[in-house]
């Protein structure tokens, strides 16, 4: 468990007061194990933005992982198999979501065919991916802390991260919930989601992406959203710093998810997937 000071809540901007409605309930939330959700509980968020990408001052370099995905004639994309509606695996061993979709695109459109493969993500954030597989499409959040560890595309979409709660809990505003609040993590976010269905009571709160939070809704879980978001998220394509050198495959990704932007490709999975536009950034403050 992490402890979450009531000075590092104001200094969220969040979570200010505790009222009488959240007496007797736990101050737990959970999220899933190395995401900026639990970041953001402990007070250590540095969200940031992708470095500049310069074109290759000399392509066709045959060890780049450009080069050596073209000879393979296949993109390996690592994904989440319980991160609907972004990434699912089905009971037939095919995977769908919003993630997917893109990764897909991309290799498509690098003219490869596209391979998943299922990691835990704390695997995919600690780097050292040692070759398993070539590219991250999952939703990755742009921090200052993972930025030393992998390469970032520009953002191919952006979410609000949403606290949500157990509708047993009876809360549904940012100052109705304990304080201070404490982290318990699970595998993946959707996970606590599913504790949650199948009776656990030792949390009641839950952040993750909006997008997650409303698809677990829409699937029965009894759970609500509490207040407006509490920060917003840029999510790009990710390869590891580790690897095979990566100029050109990291360049090329980067033009095709801009040319994906401006063809409406990246609009129009958003709308399937999500029921709305995530694809566009998010005003200034």
């Amino acid at each position: 468990m992490i402890k979450h000071t009531r000075s590092t809540l104001a200094l969220a901007g969040m979570l200010v007061l505790m009222s009488a409605c959240s007496a007797g309930v736990p101050n737990l939330v959970c999220v899933g194990a190395s995401t900026t959700y639990l970041d953001w509980l402990e007070g250590t968020l540095a969200l940031s933005e992708a470095d500049p990408i310069e074109a290759p001052a000399n392509p066709g370099d045959p060890a780049d992982l450009l080069a050596i995905v073209q000879e393979r004639g296949k993109l390996i994309i690592s994904t989440d198999a319980d991160y609907a509606p972004q990434s699912y695996l089905n009971p037939d061993g095919t995977f769908e979501g919003f993630d997917i979709d893109v990764g897909k695109e991309i290799a498509d459109r690098l003219g490869v065919d596209a391979e998943f493969s299922a990691q835990n993500w704390d695997t995919i954030t600690a780097g050292s991916w040692a070759g398993r597989w070539d590219i991250s499409v999952g939703s990755m959040t742009i921090s200052e802390d993972r930025k030393p560890i992998v390469s970032f595309t520009q953002p191919y979409y952006y979410t609000p991260a949403q606290m949500a709660a157990a509708t047993s809990a009876d809360i549904t505003t940012l100052d109705q919930m304990p304080d201070p609040l404490a982290a318990t993590t699970l595998a993946t976010d959707a996970n606590c989601a599913e504790a949650i269905r199948d009776g656990r009571t030792d949390f009641v709160f839950w952040l993750s992406s909006s997008t997650t939070v409303k698809e677990a809704i829409d699937s029965g879980i009894p759970i609500v959203t509490v207040g407006e978001p509490v920060f917003g998220e840029a999510l790009s394509v990710a390869i590891d710093k580790s690897g095979p050198p990566h100029g050109e495959l990291l360049y090329e990704i980067d033009r095709i998810i801009g040319e994906m932007h401006d063809d409406g490709t990246l609009t129009q999975l958003s709308n399937t997937w999500f029921g709305i536009d995530l694809t566009q950034a998010p005003p200034a403050e």
